[in-house]
């Protein structure tokens, strides 16, 4: 029996779980790619551009999203150096698990679930904004207390709409990755259409006052909570790189997908960097769009939930926020939709192992998916999202993103010393260079994360631990390894 936190899962063993896996390989390169553009394509656009300008960059909301950016990139080429190698169901935490240890990869796997819960139900407080903007434009409003948290309301009342989305989201979850990623793919079409509608159309309405001084002085400002914290400069640059950081997740996301890739030791390397590559371009574009459209003081109020249909709505182009408020309400839906997909994958991978309840793994014997633990995630991400303001949930996806890319980036350097001989499809070139950047960047980032948020990702962290070892620990398949 190995009881020691730092034993690895033997190759082989992974092995046998891909040709065990009752998983459907449905996916090629480019369902791949509109599997991360679908990620990452919707909150960082529709939604964070708008928080982010008003509250920590102002116009050099650009250059949040190009440091933000840069950050990814190193993480992207680490993972797809370790999707390549190791593709497998659970992400960051099978990578993990396979080459530095058991510990490290339960404090990611564990990190993930900050990653993609707290994603989903950000998203779903999103759409619920872009949802009640649609229903506006024909007239209808539905109660205040229908459609708030009770932090933002002040009193009793749900998020009806977030909480209500969630749970169709589930249901095409459960249906089949068939489905799910056919659906997904006519929305990322839809919605990458409406992106750059909005650049070319919104480039007509720019007024270039709006972007002076381009970088504002440092001032505090209040947040929705009341906590005044400092904004603009370079501080609030990096501040905003930090906030935005979960829009990114996209190509994470489809690390997840390992197990239901038809060729995923050439294909997720391809996927992964082209997603956040196209992203990353459509992102900076937009935001300076916006913040030359309107002024970043301006965004306040309801124009936080849906700051992109704001700015044409100001522009006088009320047919334009209609185009854009249906798509960005149809487009977010992929993006919940891939969130709750890469959560379900994940700990379908660590339930395998013994990490989890076996209730994880259970995979639905027509359908071929997870469909129980599908439902629970449903469950827990709509009450959240029916209760909970979104800024936390905002900082609490970016602390469980930027910390599963700064354990990647280690991950993979470590392997590489460890042992340099072992086959890899894709090879990240200057990895010397690359690992230690990421680490520092991400790292960085995570600093600069609200204080509310890193209190509460830290308490997760050592919640995590206390189940680790509670449970998880001795009831690893590697207790029982010869």
């Amino acid at each position: 029996m190995n009881n020691s936190i730092w034993r690895k899962k033997p190759m082989h063993m992974f092995e046998q779980d891909m040709q065990k896996s009752e998983l459907k390989r449905v996916l090629g390169k480019w369902s791949l790619t509109a599997i991360g553009i679908g990620a990452i394509i919707g909150g960082g656009v529709f939604v964070l551009t708008g928080t982010a300008a008003h509250y920590h960059a102002g116009p050099a909301l650009a250059l949040s999203f190009v440091i933000a950016g840069i950050g990814c990139i190193f993480a992207a080429l680490c993972y797809a150096e370790f999707a390549a190698m190791l593709p497998v169901e659970g992400s960051a935490y099978a990578y993990a698990y396979g080459t530095v240890g058991e510990i490290f990869a339960w404090i990611i796997g564990w990190g993930l679930i900050l990653e993609y819960a707290m994603g989903a139900m950000t998203v779903a407080v999103s759409w619920s904004g872009y949802f009640n903007k649609l229903l506006h434009l024909f007239g209808i409003h539905l109660p205040e207390n229908l459609t708030n948290d009770p932090v933002t309301f002040g009193g009793a009342s749900v998020n009806l709409p977030a909480l209500v989305i969630v749970w169709f989201v589930t249901w095409i979850l459960v249906r089949g990755i068939k489905e799910a990623a056919s659906a997904n793919n006519l929305i990322v079409v839809i919605k990458v259409a409406v992106i750059l509608f909005v650049i070319i159309m919104g480039a007509f309405y720019i007024d270039v006052a709006n972007w002076t001084p381009f970088i504002p002085a440092e001032v505090p400002v209040a947040r929705e909570n009341g906590e005044m914290l400092p904004a603009y400069g370079w501080g609030g640059i990096i501040s905003g790189a930090s906030a935005i950081f979960f829009a990114y997740i996209g190509f994470d996301a489809v690390s997840t997908q390992a197990g239901e890739a038809i060729n995923p030791k050439k294909d997720m390397p391809f996927a992964i960097i082209a997603s956040l590559l196209i992203c990353t371009v459509l992102y900076i574009a937009v935001s300076l769009v916006l913040t030359g459209m309107i002024n970043y003081k301006d965004i306040t109020g309801d124009a936080l939930k849906a700051p992109v249909a704001f700015a044409f709505d100001k522009a006088g182009q009320p047919w334009a926020v209609f185009i854009i408020t249906a798509a960005a309400t149809a487009g977010l839906l992929s993006v919940m939709l891939v969130m709750m997909l890469g959560q379900t994958r994940v700990f379908l991978g660590m339930a395998k192992d013994g990490l989890l309840p076996k209730f994880f793994a259970e995979v639905h014997p027509t359908l071929k998916t997870p469909w129980k633990s599908t439902i629970l995630v449903g469950a827990v991400v709509s009450i959240v999202a029916g209760f909970t303001p979104i800024s936390l949930l905002g900082d609490m996806t970016s602390f469980g993103t930027l910390f599963a890319f700064t354990m990647v980036c280690l991950a993979v350097w470590i392997l590489r010393f460890r042992d340099p001989n072992r086959d890899r499809p894709f090879k990240v070139s200057g990895l010397n260079i690359v690992a230690p950047l990421g680490i520092l960047v991400n790292t960085f980032l995570i600093l600069n994360l609200g204080r509310t948020a890193q209190l509460f990702a830290m308490a997760w962290l050592v919640f995590g631990l206390v189940v680790y070892f509670l449970y998880s620990r001795p009831r690893s398949l590697l207790n029982t390894r010869e």
